[in-house]
């Protein structure tokens, strides 16, 4: 899976790409606790994903790209059981 982040200006519309890219619930709640509940348990995520345009993402939402990265690398630390690579381009 490939999801691209260059466009993205605010943490509202990230909440919104992710939530189409992994099919979340419509009763996701567009925050960080919905985000971490959603892919430790509500869908099943994908083996690999690629966040492309991620140093443009990173440059315009700084705590938001570091926020998202501190999921995954704690998922990674919290639930070995799902299979996820990350790669950050």
């Amino acid at each position: 899976m490939q999801i691209d982040l260059s466009t993205i200006k605010t943490e509202e519309q990230l909440h919104v790409l992710l939530s189409s890219a992994f099919s979340f619930p419509d009763f996701y709640g567009h925050n960080w606790d919905a985000f971490w509940d959603s892919i430790t348990g509500l869908i099943e995520l994908p083996a690999n994903i690629e966040f492309t345009g991620s140093q443009k993402f990173r440059l315009a939402l700084p705590s938001s790209y570091q926020q998202l990265q501190t999921c995954f690398t704690d998922l990674k630390i919290e639930y070995p059981s799902i299979n996820c690579s990350v790669v950050w381009s």
